[in-house]
């Protein structure tokens, strides 16, 4: 029951507010229909992506902060990994939002490749950049993952706060589980990533870890060993699918 000056409000109307859904999905089983409800939401967002994201190209995702400010030093090296992205012929995806983001997006465009933003709708720090030529955006963190997985052959991972190092940390588990094969991850900026590294040598030596699970890590502070990077795992990943699609489509005439 809601109190007398109204500072609370009953469950139900709580439940229902709009941007509220996931927050309170998260919290354990509610009434049947709107768990219901809630897949259906979720199913026509996953459709809504890949209508817009099925033409997009393969892409190279770009992950990084949202604070970093244009002019920087972070800035420009995320500008010069979008540029050579979009030369090595993939579209450049990033979160769609300001910062290291931005400036991959930025990148892209200015070379002349194609630069596509998979959003999130956030209370801050998440508006939508102004150097797409494609975009979407998800209600669902947890749709927005998928989708940027399921059109990317590699990542590239820019300094960046929790939201980074979670994108990071989820494919590395998909690595290791295989989930996905040969994906190339690049960490730029070795004095920014460095601490990982301790922490990774202390999981193989308590044998947390097998050696094939770290092979696609890169951490480097040069865009063209990155580049390297991608052209050994990705393009040939990306090849060894398109050849697959092809083969299935003259098997079954799709």
């Amino acid at each position: 029951m809601s109190s007398s000056n109204g500072n609370h409000r009953p469950s139900t109307i709580v439940d229902d507010l709009p941007g509220h859904e996931e927050k309170y999905f998260l919290e354990g089983p509610r009434a049947r229909a709107k768990e219901f409800s809630f897949s259906i939401r979720v199913l026509i967002e996953f459709i809504r992506g890949f209508r817009i994201l099925h033409f997009a190209g393969p892409c190279i995702a770009v992950f990084g902060s949202a604070r970093i400010a244009p002019g920087t030093d972070y800035y420009e090296m995320g500008r010069k990994i979008g540029a050579e992205i979009a030369h090595l012929g993939f579209a450049v995806m990033t979160g769609g939002g300001p910062g290291l983001m931005e400036a991959a997006n930025r990148g892209a465009k200015e070379a002349g490749g194609k630069s596509v933003g998979c959003n999130i709708g956030l209370p801050i720090e998440q508006h939508i950049n102004n150097f797409l030529d494609m975009k979407f955006t998800c209600k669902y963190f947890f749709v927005r993952k998928v989708l940027m997985f399921k059109y990317s052959y590699g990542f590239i991972i820019l300094p960046g706060g929790i939201g980074t190092l979670d994108e990071f940390s989820e494919a590395l588990t998909l690595i290791q589980t295989h989930k996905i094969l040969n994906f190339p991850l690049v960490l730029m900026n070795k004095g920014y990533w460095e601490p990982l590294m301790p922490l990774f040598h202390q999981m193989l030596e308590h044998c947390m870890i097998a050696p094939d699970d770290l092979q696609y890590i890169l951490l480097t502070d040069s865009v063209e060993e990155a580049m390297n990077h991608l052209k050994k795992f990705a393009i040939p990943k990306y090849y060894a699918q398109r050849k697959k699609e092809f083969h299935r489509m003259l098997l079954f005439g799709e």
